[in-house]
């Protein structure tokens, strides 16, 4: 707690920087020029990010990648045909394998009830 208390009674204020020998307006245009500094250089290199040649060099990269998206979009359209078609086979063969299971059940079944009433 003191020392909190000590950072509070430290405070510098323009008076205290006068009485050290410290110009404040010579300190207040050293920080506007820093700040100015900044601001050019921060407008460099939003100009910089922003210029025409990484606007270029982004929209190739772009493209590079929808072309990499329209290759795997035929792929995955080629082998879901190919899905499609083989469980068309087997559907059609699942078709048929029922029909003939249902033929053979049909025949038990009358089978069945002909020896069931002859009893």
């Amino acid at each position: 707690m003191l020392y909190k208390k000590s950072l509070l009674y430290k405070r510098e204020t323009p008076e205290n920087f006068n009485s050290k020998g410290v110009n404040t307006k010579d300190s207040i245009s050293k920080i506007k020029d820093a700040a100015k500094d900044i601001l050019e250089s921060s407008k460099e290199k939003l100009n910089d990010a922003f210029s025409d040649e990484n606007i270029d060099k982004v929209k190739q990269k772009a493209n590079e990648f929808s072309e990499d998206a329209k290759e795997a979009f035929d792929v995955i359209s080629e082998k879901g045909s190919e899905f499609a078609s083989e469980a068309a086979e087997h559907i059609a063969d699942f078709a048929e394998d029922a029909k003939e299971d249902i033929k053979q059940a049909s025949k038990k079944v009358q089978n069945f009830f002909k020896n069931f009433t002859k009893k």
